[in-house]
């Protein structure tokens, strides 16, 4: 760090473990509420206290990926527009004290999961190992193009696990929506990567940020994100035909809701790039809970008709 930099504050090391961000966290909830579904359990209150008790520690285990992210970035982080006013590139940051908070951040998270069950606190133990392998050399997976956006992304199919988790571990959910909602996080982790290459505008400076970027092109984003998208719809699609026909009718509205978050993608200074931010958004926000309300409503009731798309054989011409 320069000499000029200022000594950091106690608000500093709280503000690198990033807790505006453990919204994201939420996405254990679509987990928890399959499993609910898929098991054929009622919703017990008792699984109240290990809902609240997995999300605070994994909100710990994220936060303790962020303060990594934060340290090892900082040298990256000052050729970005916005992120050279984080803490670590701006303020003389103790490295002693942010290992001790990554330590305590671990071991917070570790201790809570054990309290859920052995496969819930598996997949955190995965989520922390996925921190080091994206953030720390000498693999950095994040420096490398397409695996940076596909292993970041296996989060989004980690917290489907733990919500799931939560609620049984007898079974393991469905291998199709795990990829679904991995592939889902990989479309809204490449259109963040656009964004963020669309507004440095500068090849040469995006990849000093970014070695990924190195590699990219505001195409080959786009590209990789339609891609990403169409994965997505393909394992959805597979769940939904074998778990609930029903939810085929819901389609058509999850790709809306594909295209709606590229559009805000393709904004200047798009919420895409801090995808925390996203609520003030807000007609993303009303079509999201009308999604999800027309989701709840498609799994329970029965539409026979839809039977059709199950059945192995030709309608004969009468």
């Amino acid at each position: 760090m320069q000499e000029t930099h200022r000594p950091s504050e106690l608000r500093n090391y709280i503000k690198i473990a990033r807790p505006d961000h453990w919204i994201k966290n939420l996405f254990l909830l679509p987990g928890s509420f399959f499993a609910f579904f898929l098991t054929s359990q009622h919703m017990p209150w008792e699984k109240a206290a290990p809902l609240l008790i997995g999300l605070a520690a994994t909100c710990l285990i994220a936060s303790a990926n962020y303060v990594i992210n934060e340290w090892l970035d900082a040298d990256f982080d000052r050729f970005h527009p916005t992120k050279k006013f984080r803490p670590f590139v701006t303020e003389q940051m103790s490295v002693r004290f942010l290992l001790l908070e990554y330590c305590l951040l671990c071991a917070g998270g570790l201790l809570l999961s054990a309290r859920i069950n052995r496969c819930f606190l598996t997949a955190e133990l995965v989520l922390l190992a996925m921190g080091l392998l994206y953030n720390v050399r000498p693999l950095r997976l994040k420096d490398l193009p397409y695996l940076d956006v596909l292993t970041e992304s296996v989060n989004n199919a980690l917290r489907f696990y733990l919500g799931w988790f939560i609620i049984t571990d007898r079974y393991y959910p469905p291998v199709s929506i795990i990829l679904g909602f991995w592939f889902g996080g990989a479309f809204l982790m490449a259109v963040k990567r656009f964004s963020e290459y669309r507004m440095i505008a500068d090849p040469a400076l995006a990849g000093k940020y970014r070695k990924s970027f190195l590699h990219y092109s505001e195409k080959s984003l786009l590209i990789s994100s339609f891609f990403y998208a169409m994965f997505s719809v393909f394992f959805l699609g597979v769940f939904l035909v074998k778990y609930r026909i029903e939810l085929l009718l819901a389609v058509p509205f999850l790709c809306g809701l594909f295209c709606l978050y590229f559009s805000i993608g393709l904004k200047k200074d798009s919420a895409a790039q801090k995808p925390e931010k996203l609520f003030r958004e807000k007609f993303l926000m009303l079509y999201l809970v009308c999604f999800l309300v027309l989701v709840v409503v498609l799994l329970f009731v029965n539409i026979p008709q839809l039977s059709v798309f199950l059945s192995d054989s030709l309608i004969e011409v009468s």
